[in-house]
């Protein structure tokens, strides 16, 4: 390419551009996959240039088409879409299938196969139909589409294996006591095979990866740093998993959307080659945090003063990329949230507040002998009840602090919320006051 990128890695080039014009410069047939996530068709308008959902297939469709142009004919190309309701009424829009239809009725793309995002650590939205009506559920799946070139892409789903479940391990050690190899109702013929050892089970086209990555080192020095952050990264499982299903090592990996890089972070991990084209230089520097773990505050902040040049051609000689710490981080968020809950437990701020409370004087603490307040099972409402108003926002600190540590994101629980109301107190202004950027 003509353009120096503004920074890279002995495998991975990322540039400040727009992508029509920078995909312009890559030759036919080049590329191996396309994972992307581009700004969803949202009523309300966000930092990172959502467009409006009557306009958005028009505006996405030429980006597909130079896609279809750059593709090995082997490639693939993954769309992460979010849902979005119709402006004023709970209904929803439909902006996401008629991109499905568009690319694969006028650009020419094939559906090798529709997947779906499950986020259990979603926040509830819309506002207005979930939360203060009640009478819509959480919108908490997006939609993945897996387009191809031919009908004939490159995949190995092999290569992303699911752990058997503890019955699966059972029925392998001992397959006579589970089942009789025999033609099921169904139509399924289940032979003597079925209970051979494969090395994990075929994975669905559900994929449940709860977005949590508000202790990752990209977030904690963009706020150390004072950079920006980009508002809506994918996690770095959800790109990791198409790119080891749809390329092998040394394949080159493209987002056109590149946001924080998160899929040029993964296929760095991974062995791929990468490219990422991103629109804001600052979202683009703040992206090579997620290369520089191991390195000291001084080395990033000498990497940050030469991104700062227009054109810096920064080469990162050390990297570090470690998905086994954020699969292990996205494992524990899964044990943490279930599926059928709004708002995390109170609960789970139980035992830092107990911690704090320790440390006052008696008055205020003679609550942790209250077994009709607490017995086993203790609730924040009740820690802020025999409170103080004055030291409200303390314990309100502790709440945030903990929700934000453990969900990646931030919210009061109803019960926390009616009491800051019932006392003429604003939750609102508090979240402020905690977290005044946020």
């Amino acid at each position: 390419m003509r353009i120096k990128p503004f920074y890279y890695t002995t495998r991975g080039k990322a540039y400040v551009g727009d992508s029509l014009e920078l995909m312009a410069e890559l030759p036919n047939d080049s590329i191996d996959l396309v994972m992307t996530s581009p700004p969803f068709a949202l009523r309300r308008q966000k930092t990172y240039g959502n467009v409006e959902e009557t306009e958005y297939v028009n505006w996405i469709k030429p980006f597909g088409s130079e896609i279809f142009r750059v593709l090995k004919k082997t490639g693939s190309f993954v769309l992460d879409l979010g849902g979005a309701y119709r402006l004023g009424i709970p209904s929803r829009s439909l902006y996401n299938f008629r991109v499905l239809l568009t690319f694969c009725d006028e650009v020419g793309f094939h559906l090798a196969e529709d997947f779906y995002w499950f986020n259990p650590a979603k926040l509830p939205s819309p506002i207005e139909w979930v939360n203060k009506r009640k009478i819509r559920a959480k919108d908490s799946v997006n939609t993945v589409w897996w387009f191809s070139k031919t009908d004939c892409p490159k995949a190995d789903v092999r290569k992303v294996l699911a752990p058997y479940s503890d019955r699966m391990k059972k029925l392998i050690e001992d397959p006579e006591s589970f089942y009789k190899p025999q033609k099921r109702p169904s139509g399924h013929d289940i032979s003597a095979g079925f209970g051979k050892d494969n090395g994990g089970a075929i994975p669905s086209n559900l994929l449940s990866i709860p977005n949590t990555d508000s202790n990752s080192s990209y977030m904690r020095l963009c706020k150390e740093l004072g950079l920006q952050r980009h508002p809506a990264r994918f996690p770095a499982e959800l790109p990791a998993f198409f790119i080891k299903m749809l390329t092998d090592e040394h394949d080159i990996v493209l987002d056109i959307f590149g946001g924080s890089n998160t899929t040029g972070f993964a296929a760095e991990a991974l062995n791929r080659k990468w490219l990422t084209f991103e629109l804001d230089q600052e979202y683009l520097a703040s992206s090579v945090f997620r290369f520089l773990d191991g390195y000291s505050v001084e080395e990033i902040k000498e990497v940050l003063g030469k991104l700062q040049a227009k054109q810096s051609n920064y080469f990162l000689g050390k990297v570090y990329c470690n998905l086994e710490s954020t699969v292990k981080a996205h494992k524990q968020s899964r044990e943490r949230i279930s599926q059928p809950s709004l708002f995390p437990s109170e609960d789970d701020c139980y035992p830092e507040l107990f911690r704090l409370f320790r440390t006052l004087d008696k008055p205020l603490s003679h609550f942790l002998s209250a077994p009709h307040l607490f017995g086993s099972s203790p609730s924040v409402s009740s820690s802020l009840q025999i409170c103080p108003r004055s030291f409200r926002l303390t314990v309100f600190k502790v709440i945030c602090s903990v929700r934000e540590a453990q969900y990646g994101f931030l919210i009061q629980p109803p019960a926390v919320s009616a009491l800051f109301a019932r006392n003429g107190t604003s939750a609102e202004s508090l979240v402020h006051a905690t977290h005044p950027t946020g």
